[in-house]
C-alpha cells in the first residue's frame, strides 16, 4: 500500500511535469516556424538580388546614365543590408529554435524518468500485494485441517 499511496503522492507532479513539456513542445513548433519564415524571408530576398542583377545587366547592355548607376548601386547596397539583417536574424531565430530544443528534451527526459518512477512505484506495490495475499493463503492453509491423515 505505501508505494501505491507513493505513486499517487507523484501524480501531481507528474502532471505539472507533462504541462511543462507541453508547453515547451508547443514553443519549439512556434519557434521551428519562425526559422521556416526567416529562411524564406532570406531566400525572397537573395532571388529578389538576383533578378535585379540580371535587370542590371539586360539594361546595361544597353547603355545607362551616371544617375541610373548611382541609384542602382544604392538600391544593391540597401538590399544587401537587408540581407545581411535578414542572415542575422536567421541566426537569432535558429540560437532560440536550439534552445528551446533542448529545453523542451530536458523536459521530456523528466516527465519519462517520472513516470518510470511511478511505474516502478506501482509495480513494488502489486509485488507487495501479492506477497501478503500468499502469506495469507499460507497461514489460511495451515489452520485448515488436514485431509487424509
Amino acid at each position: 500500500m505505501a508505494q501505491t499511496s507513493r505513486a499517487a503522492r507523484l501524480a501531481p507532479v507528474v502532471q505539472m511535469a507533462e504541462e511543462t513539456e507541453r508547453k515547451a513542445a508547443q514553443r519549439l513548433g512556434q519557434l521551428q516556424q519562425q526559422v521556416v519564415q526567416a529562411q524564406a524571408k532570406l531566400t525572397e530576398l537573395e532571388r529578389f538580388r538576383e533578378d535585379y542583377q540580371k535587370q542590371w545587366i539586360a539594361r546595361g547592355g544597353q547603355g545607362v546614365d551616371g544617375s541610373w548607376l548611382v541609384n542602382y548601386q544604392r538600391f544593391l547596397g540597401q538590399l544587401e543590408t537587408a540581407m545581411t539583417q535578414q542572415r542575422q536574424s536567421l541566426v537569432w531565430h535558429q540560437n532560440n529554435l536550439k534552445n528551446a530544443r533542448d529545453t523542451w528534451q530536458q523536459a521530456y527526459a523528466r516527465v519519462e524518468g517520472l513516470r518510470k518512477l511511478v511505474q516502478r512505484y506501482l509495480e513494488e506495490a502489486r509485488r507487495a500485494e501479492d506477497k501478503r495475499e500468499q502469506r495469507l493463503l499460507d497461514e489460511l492453509s495451515q489452520r485448515l485441517p488436514r485431509q487424509g491423515m
